[in-house]
């Protein structure tokens, strides 16, 4: 027979707050079957032994199983000692009930996301074994609230090769993505904080959450009409000049140089989104704006779109005012992106991976993107797609008062969609726009077919 010490279990009861020691060990057994903390056929110690783990008398013990036994909570046989009954569920009244999570959709075209199927794992395992095996002690020991100096001076090197920026490893700080580094500089500069006027609500949301009220910037198809900042007050604007987020376009060189232009003589900084700057299909990429004044312009990037945002790696290339104070929001310990994937990412932007990546990931892109206008012109020609050969979305602009019938229908497809609306800042005085923001980076290789397939038959309802 296998007694309760072989079994290994430890029975905890909690007889405070009870007169009696007999009934508050009756009563605290019996809430534990009821409860299901003692599930049916568990068998419980003797009374021996309990009584000693109690210290109390091995009678008080006896008469609560009897007692338990008779309610039928319990049940006693010779030779098997005593269990709880089969019968004994456990009661789930008073349980807060959860609401039933929403079915994953078939087809997902959310923006956003870069294709997870895709994410290099090899190269990246290389990479972690390599970083980790050479990398010094003092790596895993408290952080550095700049980051590992190993990927700030890769970053600095390949965002100058990549993307034009005047990069000093002295001046990047690492961070846990474009949505901490808004966070941070939010803080830092205070407001008002200008905004696209179609734009990332979750940044708008980080700005008010830390008390930052946003002005919305009227956008169009050259990006951000930036001579509306001539009538504003504001520390900063927060713009995405290479591909504006989601309408499309880029922000045009005069309005580059005239946004840059008012910096300097107003003194607000601007913080440039290069969310998915490396992804330009029709052109050579156009080089990020901070070159035109680095110590206007903080350039905010990370692998969300390139590798994958699961990384929560970011980085900051600031102005050399902002580093002190930028590091003094972030805390003094390293807090937020493990030094480990700092590491890694390092060896893998120095041994050329990250360009690899970049490579593949632009030519899969650019086919998923010439397959959803190829597919929209021929099969559903009323909707028009905007914005430049860019990106892993695209705009599909439809009729006024579509917008919603049309996601109606995807979700009856299992089709995840975004809305245009749901981007549009609550005080913009914009035109008001209607249509989806397809991501075509989400689905893996197999399944864009479908779901390129799902999208033209919810636009030809």
């Amino acid at each position: 027979m296998t007694s309760w010490a072989n079994l290994g279990l430890d029975l905890h009861l909690d007889l405070r707050g009870r007169s009696g020691v007999r009934a508050a060990l009756t009563a605290a057994l019996r809430e534990d079957v009821r409860s299901g903390r003692l599930p049916p056929g568990v068998l419980l110690p003797p009374s021996r032994t309990l009584a000693a783990d109690l210290g109390v008398a091995r009678n008080t013990v006896a008469d609560a199983y009897a007692e338990l036994v008779a309610e039928g909570w319990l049940t006693a046989r010779q030779g098997s000692g005593t269990r709880v009954a089969a019968r004994a569920a456990a009661v789930t009244i008073g349980r807060p009930t959860r609401p039933t999570p929403p079915p994953r959709p078939v087809h997902n075209l959310m923006p956003g996301s870069p294709d997870a199927a895709s994410f290099p794992r090899g190269a990246w395992l290389a990479s972690t074994r390599r970083s980790l095996t050479e990398a010094p002690s003092d790596a895993f020991g408290p952080g550095d609230p700049r980051g590992r100096p190993e990927l700030r001076k890769a970053l600095a090197d390949y965002l100058s090769r990549a993307r034009g920026v005047r990069a000093d490893p002295d001046r990047i700080v690492v961070c846990a993505g474009t949505a901490h580094a808004v966070s941070l500089l939010g803080s830092v500069l205070g407001g008002p904080i200008a905004v696209e006027s179609y734009g990332l609500h979750v940044h708008r949301d980080l700005l008010a959450t830390a008390g930052v009220r946003t002005v919305p910037v009227p956008v169009d198809e050259d990006g951000a009409r930036v001579a509306a900042l001539a009538s504003a007050t504001v520390a900063g604007a927060l713009l995405t000049p290479a591909h504006q987020f989601p309408i499309g376009g880029p922000l045009h060189p005069e309005r580059r140089a005239a946004v840059v232009d008012w910096a300097r003589d107003t003194g607000a900084i601007l913080l440039e989104d290069d969310y998915d700057g490396e992804f330009r299909y029709d052109r050579q990429p156009v080089g990020a704006m901070q070159d035109l004044d680095p110590e206007r312009v903080a350039y905010l990037g990370s692998v969300s779109k390139s590798l994958s945002p699961a990384l929560r790696l970011g980085w900051m290339v600031l102005p050399d005012g902002l580093v002190d104070p930028v590091l003094t929001a972030k805390g003094i310990w390293e807090r937020w992106v493990s030094v480990p994937d700092q590491l890694t990412l390092a060896d893998f932007v120095t041994r050329g991976g990250y360009d690899r990546q970049i490579r593949l990931m632009r030519s899969r892109y650019r086919r998923r993107r010439d397959h959803l206008v190829a597919a929209l012109a021929e099969r559903v020609p009323h909707v028009r797609v905007s914005g430049i050969a860019a990106g892993l979305h695209a705009v599909v602009e439809v009729p006024p008062g579509d917008e919603r019938r049309v996601l109606a229908a995807a979700a009856d497809e299992g089709l995840a969609l975004g809305a245009l609306s749901v981007f549009r800042h609550p005080d913009s005085t914009d035109t008001w726009r209607e249509g989806v923001v397809v991501g075509y980076g989400a689905p893996p290789e197999h399944a864009f077919a479908g779901a390129l397939d799902a999208l033209c038959r919810v636009l030809m309802r």
